[in-house]
């Protein structure tokens, strides 16, 4: 599957390395380069990206501001958020507007490209165990006015909502399997449920969601 890239960072050095490694993979088209979220927001428009690697701090709007209008758009376009820190608290965030994942500006440019690959098939990228960490780092932290009630939880299944409070534990879909006594085809169609119930874009949403209602 070719995968249409849109580049978003205010540092031109960065940005032509990620081009250089990206126009090495035959799979790949870098389509274009953004300075700041204003201009990512208008790019994304016209070009109709795939993947959009944002950075977080640029001049003009940031990088969650974008990536909260690109998904509020209803922009097919998934976001990957670049840091410099995994523990940067614009990167919880950054998921809380809807990006997909998160990768680290130093990434290897193989992680780079299998990362790009997955967000574009509908998957998430940041690994359970991270997503747990930035949300046990982050959520004490944050207003009560950011926790609202759980909406749409009333949709689910006793089963979904089990399935909901593992996923939200950072559990792989073999560990839920062997948890439940059921198979991971029957915990993936259980994802996918939750997915659609509760309107969310991936798994890494249903990890925010149920930290965020304190449902884990």
């Amino acid at each position: 599957m070719s995968v249409s890239v849109l580049l978003v960072d205010d540092q031109p050095l960065l940005s032509l390395g990620f081009r250089l490694v990206l126009e090495a993979q035959p799979d790949i088209t870098v389509v274009g380069e953004a300075g700041d979220g204003t201009q990512a927001i208008r790019m994304t428009r016209a070009l109709r990206p795939d993947v959009i690697l944002m950075d977080v701090r640029m001049p003009v709007l940031d990088g969650i501001e974008a990536t909260r209008q690109i998904v509020a758009s209803g922009s097919a376009a998934r976001v990957l958020i670049l840091t410099t820190f995994d523990l940067d608290e614009n990167v919880y965030a950054a998921l809380r507007a809807g990006a997909s994942g998160f990768l680290l500006k130093d990434v290897p440019p193989a992680d780079l490209v299998s990362a790009i690959h997955a967000v574009a098939s509908g998957h998430a990228v940041v690994a359970p165990a991270v997503t747990r960490r930035l949300l046990d780092t982050f959520l004490p932290h944050l207003p009560p006015d950011v926790v609202p009630a759980p909406p749409r939880a009333d949709r689910l299944t006793a089963r979904e909502r089990e399935v909901l409070v593992l996923v939200g534990r950072g559990r792989s879909n073999p560990e839920i399997a062997e948890e439940l006594h059921v198979s991971e085809a029957t915990v993936k169609a259980h994802v996918g449920r939750l997915l659609g119930k509760l309107e969310l874009r991936d798994r890494v949403q249903i990890v925010v969601y149920a930290h965020e209602n304190r449902l884990v």
